[in-house]
């Protein structure tokens, strides 16, 4: 997992300063971009929903580092919905754009359950672990109902 964390770390750098704009070429790339931090957030968040669920075994530690990654990743893919990616190969509803504080409610909400979520794992405490992980779970679901087509 070491070099996920330094792509990551490196993903961090890139975004970290300047407009939303500026730090993509063209509308494509923040599309493409956003499009694979949301695969490599999924992926680990998904392997903690399969622990929580009980398909495979849970491991604190495995845990723990998954949800890490998900954070953080989810925190890199707001910049990539900047005016000009409403067009393109996406899935992102025009709500996006067109209610920008609604969706940046639904960011938060993401965000402070994720955090909620790596917390819960701390305790290794089963309940608390799979409350956390439904919580995660429906906000992210509640966020691809208003703002993802399909």
């Amino acid at each position: 997992m070491k070099p996920i964390a330094v792509i990551v770390l490196v993903a961090a750098v890139a975004c970290g300063s300047g407009s939303a704009l500026a730090q993509f070429s063209k509308p494509d790339d923040a599309i493409k971009y956003r499009k694979s931090v949301m695969f490599v957030m999924q992926q680990h968040f998904s392997r903690v929903l399969s622990m929580a669920a009980g398909k495979t075994p849970f491991d604190a530690d495995i845990a723990a580092e998954n949800i890490r990654v998900a954070d953080f990743m989810a925190k890199l893919s707001w910049v990539a919905f900047a005016e000009g990616t409403e067009k393109g190969d996406t899935r992102a509803r025009p709500e996006i754009w067109t209610e920008p504080i609604r969706f940046k409610e639904h960011a938060d909400r993401t965000q402070a359950e994720l955090g909620k979520l790596a917390i819960a794992i701390q305790t290794k405490r089963t309940e608390d672990i799979r409350s956390a992980v439904r919580a995660a779970a429906l906000s992210c679901q509640a966020c691809h109902d208003a703002f993802r087509k399909d």
